[in-house]
């Protein structure tokens, strides 16, 4: 099993044929990191005896219910993963977290085991991955180009094979970047979408958290469970996911000439034009637009304030050990302090004139296609012109938070001349909240890529796009009787369906414990003096969907219920005549709380 694939689907059909096991996994890839020290991609690496407890909790009877059983994954040097240390790449400001952070908490829930700490431009600074007192992260392809940054060792343990899926920050193209530079798939989600707490903050209220995927479904995959409303969150946000809509259905649009074109780097213009061409031969319709406000917007995010936001995330450090960061970082990041409060009121004022125009180029187009970056550059050409060719990288990438879109970088191809060989990404736009169009339309793009993932040599599945696949199960939240153990779970066992995950409604509901029983069943009612309450979800075949359906008995019924992360799933839901002769029991949270505080 040495060469085999980490991608989620492939793992997961291993371990149901009980091939390997996710400790043969993880030694698998400890096997594959040997003698590859020279990358710099972990900052902490953790060793089997670390991982003892991950292992421990994954018995084979969780495969079906944990959609990330025994799935490995990287985590940024800035995102905490409890007991381990978080360095942002600077050795002096380490901490060591008494938890982890929100994201990391619902992946491992869900299955996941993290490896490692990956190596990071210092304090999230840069998109080249040379800026870290641990070592420049060089290019999976090629030792003498950059890895991009500033997640490169994200980048590099997901190319290399020797994590699933990795996580990153992205508040400038951080991970986009270093996703196309690998042959990766980068989602750079909604701001918001996915918690920042428990990330050290670049720019606290343009952060986000991206994923590193081998291919768009695995970057679904963890997108669905990551996406998770934190309410302890100040900058967390609901994810209300926009009307979706058919693949094909979507208008597609690409900058004018002028804005992409540049005779230093004509290759990126050729491969953009090959790609619009594939969209043309899968039926899309390409429109050219002109992209003048975003590219105005991304001057603003270095060019102004913005700089203050990274002084002010460490402040009080950069004051006390200035000398203790990265050079190049400090340079930077010191800038941010001559920064006045009306230069600041100015650029927002300039910021929201920007906004209003982007908005106008929504109105004839759904989806962007940009370059996600002009050239990639020698680790040799950085050191020599840190800042300017940094700057020059991020032309396509460092507007898309200051303007709250949504991005996916998609690997397209390779340059043939002036860099043989190396991947071309290019990233694919939409405003907020369009994270599933972008998924959608993102996965056939890439399967007509033909390529293979990451620097692997596993090519892409060709599975069918998800709006085109016929559904065969039914989600279901359940919240009552149907819960694990209680009463009426047998009804959905004996229909064959299966656990997906515990989670939450969102915060509108109450919730009631009705007359009648046993067996007693509680009323879920939609309201705006509601709460989450505690809900499971369970996958049910279509086929018996039905008949489990006709056995509900009145005042209840089946209908749709908002989770958490802003999802709609079919649950059970409560006539509003019931509720008359009800108790309230929302303060409880789950029927299962309730139900033990009658036994006491």
């Amino acid at each position: 099993m040495k060469d085999l694939s980490l991608d989620i689907d492939s793992l997961r059909r291993a371990y149901q044929q009980k091939c390997i096991t996710p400790r043969e996994v993880v030694e698998m890839i400890h096997k594959r990191m040997d003698g590859q020290e020279w990358r710099n991609v972990w900052i902490t690496k953790l060793t089997l005896e670390q991982l003892e407890p991950y292992f421990r909790s994954l018995p084979f009877s969780k495969i079906d219910s944990l959609p990330l059983y025994g799935i490995p994954f990287a985590i940024k040097d800035n995102i905490d993963l409890v007991d381990i240390p978080t360095t942002a790449a600077c050795p002096e400001y380490a901490y060591i977290p008494t938890e982890s952070a929100y994201v990391v908490q619902q992946l491992i829930h869900a299955g996941a085991i993290p490896i490692g700490k990956t190596n990071l431009d210092q304090f999230a600074t840069g998109l080249v991955g040379t800026r870290s007192p641990y070592g420049s992260c060089p290019n999976s392809f090629n030792p003498q180009y950059i890895s991009g940054g500033s997640s490169s060792g994200s980048a590099i343990a997901v190319a290399l094979g020797w994590a699933s899926f990795s996580l990153g920050t992205d508040t400038a193209g951080s991970g986009r970047v270093p996703a196309s530079f690998n042959n990766l798939v980068g989602l750079k989600p909604t701001r918001g979408v996915l918690s920042t707490k428990g990330v050290v903050p670049a720019c606290r209220t343009l952060d986000c958290v991206s994923i590193f995927a081998l291919h768009v479904g695995d970057a679904k995959k963890v997108f669905n469970i990551s996406s998770i409303y934190n309410q302890k969150d100040s900058y967390s946000r609901p994810f209300h996911a926009r009307k979706n809509r058919s693949v094909n259905q979507l208008k597609i649009g690409i900058p004018i000439k002028k804005q992409i074109f540049s005779e230093e780097f004509p290759e990126t213009y050729r491969l953009l034009n090959e790609n619009t061409s594939l969209l043309k031969n899968l039926g899309y319709e390409i429109l050219q637009v002109d992209i003048s406000p975003m590219l105005q917007a991304a001057k603003l995010l270095y060019e102004g304030p913005w700089l203050a936001e990274r002084y002010a995330a460490i402040k009080e450090f950069i004051e006390k050990q200035p000398e203790s960061l990265f050079p190049t970082t400090r340079e930077i990041i010191t800038c941010g302090k001559k920064a006045s409060a009306v230069e600041a009121f100015t650029a927002s004022y300039r910021l929201q004139d920007l906004i209003r125009e982007s908005e106008k180029i929504w109105e004839s187009i759904d989806v962007l296609l940009t370059p996600t970056t002009q050239t990639i550059y020698t680790l040799k050409e950085i050191d020599s012109d840190p800042i300017r060719l940094n700057s020059l990288l991020g032309t396509f990438t460092n507007f898309m938070n200051l303007l709250d879109f949504s991005a996916i970088t998609v690997p397209a191809g390779r340059y043939r001349e002036q860099l043989p060989d190396l991947p071309f990404g290019i990233t694919c736009v939409a405003p907020s909240f369009s994270d599933l169009d972008l998924i959608r339309f993102a996965t056939p793009f890439h399967q007509a890529q033909k390529c293979s993932m990451g620097a692997t040599e596993h090519p892409v599945p060709q599975d069918v796009p998800d709006d085109k696949a016929p559904p065969t199960h039914v989600a279901l939240a359940v919240c009552g009787a149907h819960l694990s153990g209680l009463p009426l779970n047998h009804q959905l066992t004996e229909r064959q369906a299966k656990l997906l995950k515990c989670c939450k409604t969102a915060p509108s509901y109450q919730f009631f414990a009705l007359e009648g029983g046993p067996p007693y069943r509680p009323g879920l009612i939609r309201s705006n003096q509601g709460d989450a309450i505690e809900v499971e979800i369970w996958e049910m075949p279509l086929k018996h969907f039905g008949s489990f359906v006709a056995n509900i008995p009145e005042p209840l019924g089946i209908g749709k219920v908002e989770l958490e992360n802003g999802s709609w799933v079919s649950g059970f839901i409560c006539e509003d005549y019931a509720i008359e002769k009800a108790v309230d029991i929302t303060s409880f949270g789950s029927w299962r709380n309730y139900m033990s505080s009658l036994n006491q």
